[in-house]
């Protein structure tokens, strides 16, 4: 049997994004690696055009959007980077994990606040407070110079 590669990155039923829209890009990466770390590309770099894909609903696009400004460039490419592990597989693999939390977080709307008043009995706990208060600090004063 063999093993076909997936074309879509599935997130939720909604989000289903296409793997030809992703475009990596490799990079030498940082830290540990002993002599193999100077000659091979490890880092790898996901650019992801999220203004133009069609894997979404416009909601969660614009919730994307304000959500993660600061990782969208002015070209409206997603750029995100990954190099946590030494060989490039895995560092494809969490990127793409990495992109499916961030959408996973976008996917559900924010709940409307609903917003409270205190209730009667709190206003009257706090005014009386305020008295109490101001009582005792009445007391502490001497009596007025005429």
């Amino acid at each position: 049997m063999a093993f076909t590669q997936p074309t879509t990155l599935e997130v939720t039923p909604r989000i289903r994004i296409a793997l030809a829209e992703l475009r990596f890009t490799f990079a030498r990466s940082g830290g540990p690696g002993g002599q193999n770390v100077n000659k091979v590309n490890s880092k790898a770099t996901l650019h992801w055009p999220v203004v133009s894909s069609a894997g979404f609903p416009e909601d969660v696009r614009e919730r994307f959007v304000i959500a993660f400004r600061g990782q969208i460039n002015k070209q409206g490419e997603l750029v995100l980077q990954s190099q946590r592990y030494r060989d490039q597989e895995r560092n494809i693999a969490d990127c793409l994990e990495k992109l499916s939390a961030m959408l996973r977080q976008v996917a559900q709307p924010p709940k409307r606040r609903k917003p409270t008043r205190p209730s009667r009995g709190s206003k009257q706990r706090r005014l009386d407070n305020k008295k109490a208060r101001s009582e005792a600090k009445s007391r502490r004063r001497g009596p007025l110079a005429d």
